[in-house]
């Protein structure tokens, strides 16, 4: 019986997805564990693990396409069936996506009527199986793709799918409009042409601006942050902390890691560290606002923030206090390297207290991070500089880096996050401290 793969959840907020890409095309054979498409949730890019065996009969989302989480997305054949034949769960499946809730219907309708848009104008033809009572044409999503493409008009053709909807076989083999699109081109020409020109004060430019639809990720980074800078009072500390000592530990431990392990140690490892030894030893930042009262929470998890191509993650060392300065660092190593191949796993965002963004790779000095809700404390990392300071007296060369923490202020006051912060920079100009 064919098998209905769905929109999987893939977080604890996820509400639709997009189908960033299909790794297997209709027609191929799948196995359990396959990976089969990456999928883009609110939080990451994660691939879609394949559950059942057979083959990939029909992919209804195209790339790109969204699809409400639990929606039909693609239709598996188990071995000796064939698509189409008698009344099988692809007809279910079919009905079930008329039936979907109101948005997830409306998102269809609205993709069908951008595709059908460009289509020329649909020569008289009789009615075929592919056309429901209400004159909208049955055709899968890639079906409709297929067709804006090559300019197939979907009124001409009779489906061979479920129910006669049109599949990407019928598009196939079907003969190009006789209307192609490009022939409105001279009429849209002409209508320029016959446009006044305007005003000239500046030399004339063929660029023009590039709109770019905004990724699932990128509406919840906007969602939140809205939410965290309209919604929790923030205040901001700064300091510097000289890094002369940090950097000279660094370079020794690198030194021995190299004849042992191997590891490299960053910066990045050390002020991770700091963070985590500080939020123990002033648990008040270790803090979250729930209403009516305040949570402080009984484990560290360092939220890290990791640029990606289309915004930011920020994966988690759990249970950071019970880890050596080693295991932070293949871990948050091992992290980034899943965040930018699109691997990391859901259970992966979850149990954050604190979060640290670092920005001197990018050169910059200082800058005041947003708050992370719902945590209370984001740490803000700058580059090392060398610059004059003074010492004893005397004007010398120093290494300096400039840290601030940006907190909700209904959790953590002035005095704390002082505190707070004094006790990092304490561990920074210490270093050999965070590791007994």
């Amino acid at each position: 019986m064919p098998i209905q793969i769905e929109m999987p959840k893939l977080s604890d907020t996820m509400t639709e997805g997009t189908v960033v890409r299909w790794l297997k095309k209709e027609g191929d054979e799948i196995e359990i564990g396959d990976i089969i498409a990456e999928i883009e949730t609110d939080k990451a890019t994660m691939e879609m693990e394949a559950f059942d065996e057979g083959t990939l009969s029909q992919i209804s989302v195209a790339e790109g396409g969204k699809a409400p989480v639990g929606s039909v997305i693609a239709i598996l054949l188990e071995d000796g069936e064939a698509a189409g034949s008698g009344v099988t769960a692809a007809n279910k499946a079919a009905a079930a996506t008329s039936s979907a809730p109101p948005a997830a219907t409306q998102a269809l309708e609205k993709a069908a009527a951008a595709v059908q848009k460009n289509q020329p104008a649909a020569a008289a033809a009789p009615a075929v199986a592919a056309t429901t009572s209400t004159g909208r044409i049955k055709a899968s999503p890639l079906a409709k793709k297929l067709a804006a493409a090559e300019g197939v008009d979907l009124s001409t053709i009779s489906g061979t799918g479920p129910g006669g909807r049109i599949v990407k076989a019928d598009v196939l083999g079907a003969p190009a409009s006789s209307a192609p699109a490009s022939a409105a081109a001279p009429a849209t020409a002409t209508a320029a042409a016959a446009a006044p020109a305007p005003a000239a004060i500046s030399p004339v430019s063929s660029a023009e601006d590039k709109k770019i639809q905004l990724s699932g990720m990128r509406k919840i980074i906007a969602e939140r942050l809205l939410t965290s800078k309209t919604t929790i009072p923030h205040f901001y500390l700064h300091l510097e902390v000289d890094a002369a000592p940090l950097m000279s530990l660094r370079k020794q431990i690198n030194a021995q890691a190299e004849a042992t392990h191997g590891n490299k140690y960053s910066v990045n490892d050390f002020v991770v560290k700091a963070l985590i030894n500080a939020s123990v030893a002033v648990p008040e930042a270790n803090a979250s606002f729930n209403g009516d009262h305040i949570v402080q929470f009984a484990h560290v998890g360092i939220s890290v923030a990791i640029a990606v191509d289309d915004g930011l993650v920020t994966p988690v060392v759990k249970k950071a206090e019970q880890k050596s300065l080693l295991d932070i660092s293949t871990e948050i190593k091992a992290m980034a390297g899943r965040a930018r191949e699109n691997k990391l796993h859901p259970n992966e965002f979850d149990g954050g207290t604190v979060t640290i963004s670092n920005l001197g790779a990018w050169g910059i000095e200082s800058f005041d991070a947003i708050v992370n809700p719902p945590q209370a404390v984001i740490l803000s990392v700058g580059g090392i500089i060398e610059k004059p300071v003074v010492k004893d007296g005397a004007i010398v060369p120093g290494l300096r880096m400039n840290l601030g923490v940006s907190c909700d202020h209904r959790v953590v006051d002035g005095a704390v996050a002082a505190k707070f912060l004094g006790e990092i920079k304490r561990l920074i100009e210490s270093p050999a401290l965070m590791l007994v």
